[in-house]
């Protein structure tokens, strides 16, 4: 179940060129409430029913506690997790020393800059050769699902 409460300026709910709005504070259940302590008219809308299962975050949520749940996954779980930490720790410090090195930067970012150049030519210049890249690329998909 979900709800939100909105707060808004009284002067735009009834004061407004619109009469629908003060025929709605007269109704014994309305939805605006006043709220004499701030000055404020308040809103509160509420959703009530089952949200649906084929929601993503929901389906996330779910695998992440079933695999928690099991006693024997937990450590390998905790394992993953503080193994792609440090990974991301280590990667993290490999580039910024291989950034303080003073030529090391500037030659890895000019093969780079070859090594696309020579992308583009070899493969997205002309039409036959985007193709082949499209077949490779088709291919490569296909190796990877099993297909």
């Amino acid at each position: 179940m979900a709800s939100i409460a909105a707060s808004l300026c009284p002067l735009l709910m009834v004061q407004g060129g619109n009469r629908s709005f003060r025929s709605l504070q007269k109704l014994p259940f309305s939805p605006f409430q006043n709220n004499a302590r701030q000055g404020r008219m308040s809103v509160v809308a509420k959703a009530a029913g089952e949200s649906s299962d084929s929601s993503t975050s929901l389906s996330v949520i779910k695998s992440v506690k079933s695999v928690w749940d099991a006693p024997e996954d937990r450590f390998g779980v905790i394992g993953l997790g503080l193994a792609a930490i440090i990974a991301l720790w280590a990667s993290t410090n490999l580039i910024t020393a291989i950034d303080k090195l003073p030529i090391l930067p500037s030659t890895l970012e000019f093969i780079g800059i070859l090594f696309s150049s020579w992308f583009v030519y070899r493969y997205l210049l002309f039409k036959p050769n985007r193709v082949e890249l499209v077949q490779i690329i088709n291919k490569a998909i296909s190796d990877i699902l099993g297909q």
